[in-house]
């Protein structure tokens, strides 16, 4: 079976991603289908501008990638520095996103940038910013919009030039709404706001980043190339993907160690309940698909899993 040619350079890759710690998927985002080419006009759109971004988008879908393709795409020379709030320690956590002043604490003979001053010129990429503490909520507002910061135990605030790109798996407006977020921040990120789609939403990406990482992986481990069958690449596109992009990525890497021959077929994928649509209707079935729209495929295709599934 021959493999798709995409057109469009559908596929953008990201050659310093082996310096940092993110698995493969921070190497390439994938624009094939619909509902992302769309949304990679908006990026274009919006990389260019020095306005804040809200990515909302749930667990695995590609958040920090779809941050770092916009600062790629952006005028700004400075680093771009990841953290996810959640990692932020809870007795120290202003120090580490603000900097501190030396002396600041016992035994700190030297000050430090903290994660804002280390991105000053570039961008601050925060992960879950619903998980940030509503006391550091306000003084992030302050410091993007007065562009400056004041490290702990310093006397006098520094200037900084930051861009934030934030992203988040919640409805931060129901957050808002319980008093758990700061509605004056989230009006701030929200000037652009970016929806990423979760990948069952993406049917025509499924195939193009299965065959993605099944090529990476085939050059890591030393092993010959197989092609994805036409079964098994219906399961691909049929499989609902709770797990968005990470799951896909956990199942290529699986099959690919348990195949056998030249072509991956659907019990090397280990997805349980799931199968192809029959034959006969299955031309149908996808033409239906291309006619509902966006939405309407997406609650056409639920359904047709739960009849024929």
């Amino acid at each position: 079976m021959s493999r798709t040619e995409h057109p469009g350079q559908p596929l953008l890759t990201f050659p310093d991603a082996d310096k940092s710690p993110l698995s493969i998927r921070a190497k390439a985002l994938v624009f094939i289908d619909g509902r992302s080419r769309q949304l990679r006009e908006e990026v274009a759109q919006l990389a260019p501008s020095h306005l804040p971004v809200l990515i909302q988008g749930e667990m695995g879908t590609g958040k920090e990638l779809l941050a770092r393709h916009i600062h790629r795409e952006s005028d700004r020379a400075g680093l771009f520095v990841a953290l996810s709030c959640s990692s932020l320690s809870q007795n120290h956590a202003e120090a580490e996103l603000f900097g501190y002043a030396a002396g600041a604490y016992s035994g700190t003979a030297s000050s430090r940038a903290g994660w804002f001053g280390s991105a000053n010129g570039g961008t601050l990429y925060l992960d879950e910013i619903g998980d940030l503490p509503l006391a550091l909520q306000d003084k992030l507002l302050a410091a993007l919009e007065n562009r400056e910061v004041t490290r702990v135990g310093a006397g006098q605030a520094s200037p900084v030039d930051v861009r934030l790109v934030a992203a988040t798996s919640i409805d931060l407006a129901q957050a808002v709404e319980a008093g758990k977020f700061h509605p004056r921040l989230y009006q701030y990120l929200n000037e652009g706001r970016l929806a990423l789609p979760p990948l069952r939403e993406r049917i025509g990406d499924i195939l193009p980043m299965a065959e993605y990482f099944l090529g990476i992986y085939t050059q890591r481990l030393g092993l010959p190339m197989p092609l994805i069958g036409a079964a098994a690449q219906q399961v691909l596109e049929w499989h609902p993907w709770p797990g968005n992009t990470r799951e896909l990525e956990n199942v290529i890497h699986f099959a690919l160690l348990v195949s056998s021959g030249e072509e991956i077929l659907p019990e090397h994928l280990k997805l349980a309940g799931v199968r192809a649509p029959l034959p006969a209707i299955e031309q149908q079935l996808r033409q239906w698909l291309a006619r509902a729209g966006h939405d309407g495929a997406a609650q056409l295709q639920a359904l047709v899993q739960r009849v024929i599934g």
